[in-house]
């Protein structure tokens, strides 16, 4: 079965392969559509100490492949650190808006504060500092053409949870920085997706599918608890016409939990992905038309 148009693959997925050959799995995979890692030390298809020659080789690279970009998925540095090394920051960050831009896609994905669930000075203080740095980032990305989004709720971060994630939401409200919802993540904070999705609404910006069980958010797909179907439903029901992203990283799948893979585990990883694909899209016939979905001339 081929793909929804509206799901695609995120490289994260094919983290253990070079980015052209990660780009020509999702291909032969059927995927129109890719969220870019730039991940230091998850997914280095975009190196950290990006420069301009690179920005060329990756858009060119993605270029030959045909697909198109929904989101890059980065990481400038914990942006609950109270005292950044803000040249190397700013510097990071618009390589990273450069390659967003170059390569046609909407927005720049960042993280919600450290790998870390505890602050690093007091809640209050690390949510405002966040804040002010997503906006920050939203500034120079409009310098781009382009928007900055942030996973507002991940599990292993300072916005662990439902609660955090919408203190952080309340703090954005001034800035044009939408949320890009894990349904992982909601289940392994325990909290309801229903709930969460419906509390969100229209500024949901993208949505990351993986699965997962309390506590746990990297089970391998459908090994967890996430109810994909309702799940596609509550977002249906909110408005969302935009894509979802299989982002399955290689970690779920391997036995040292490193992200290597030997050949055959390769190969049933990609068969992993084309099941995850085959259980997802039939559930996307339905949603309301968007002018989120990236068009053939503007992705």
């Amino acid at each position: 079965m081929k793909p929804s148009p509206r799901l695609a693959c995120s490289t994260i997925s094919l983290q253990h392969l070079p980015l052209a050959d990660a780009l020509a799995e999702i291909v032969r995979l059927g995927f129109e559509h890719i969220d870019l890692g730039a991940l230091p030390g998850v997914c280095d298809h975009v190196p950290e100490d990006l420069d301009d020659d690179e920005v060329e080789a990756i858009a060119a690279t993605i270029a030959s492949s045909g697909v198109r970009v929904r989101s890059v998925n980065g990481d400038i540095g914990d942006l609950n650190d109270p005292h950044p090394d803000r040249a190397a920051r700013d510097h990071h960050l618009d390589r990273l808006l450069a390659l967003t831009a170059r390569i046609g896609a909407p927005a720049l994905v960042l993280p919600c504060g450290a790998l870390q669930q505890g602050p690093i000075s007091s809640l209050d203080e690390d949510l405002d500092r966040v804040a002010a740095e997503l906006a920050r980032a939203a500034d120079r990305a409009a310098a781009h053409g382009v928007a900055v989004w942030v996973e507002s709720l991940h599990h292993l971060r300072l916005c662990w949870s439902r609660e955090r994630a919408e203190a952080l939401h309340s703090r954005l409200r001034d800035a044009d920085v939408r949320p890009v919802l894990d349904l992982a993540h909601v289940v392994a904070a325990g909290d309801d997706l229903a709930d969460v999705i419906a509390s969100w609404g229209d500024r949901i910006a993208h949505v990351h599918v993986r699965d997962a069980s309390a506590g746990d958010f990297n089970r391998p797909f459908l090994t967890g608890d996430v109810d994909f179907a309702a799940a596609v439903a509550a977002l249906d029901a909110a408005g969302y016409g935009g894509l979802y992203a299989l982002e399955l990283p290689s970690a779920a799948y391997s036995a040292d939990a490193t992200g290597a893979l030997d050949d055959a585990a390769r190969r049933e990883k990609a068969a992993l992905i084309a099941r995850a694909a085959d259980h997802v899209s039939p559930l996307l016939t339905s949603g309301p038309p968007s002018s989120t979905i990236p068009s053939k001339e503007h992705p």
